[in-house]
């Protein structure tokens, strides 16, 4: 009985799926770039490169530029 209820545990076990992370592309660096330069919003920025508001604040801080219309 004991390997008919681990059997079912092992089943019920959910595989959970890792999101996939979009790698930056020299587009992508000229957009974020172009954007900081215009003083763009970065929840608009976020949608319009489909990227998190962190991932954006992030990679800015790493190319040592500022984002967002107040700094």
């Amino acid at each position: 009985m004991a390997k008919v209820a681990q059997k079912a545990v092992k089943k019920a076990v959910k595989k959970v799926s890792r999101p996939v992370v979009k790698p930056w592309t020299k587009d992508d660096f000229r957009t974020l770039k172009a954007h900081s330069k215009a003083r763009t919003p970065v929840v608009k920025v976020s949608k319009v490169m489909k990227r998190t508001v962190g991932a954006l604040r992030r990679k800015a801080g790493i190319l040592g530029i500022g984002l967002g219309e107040r700094r």
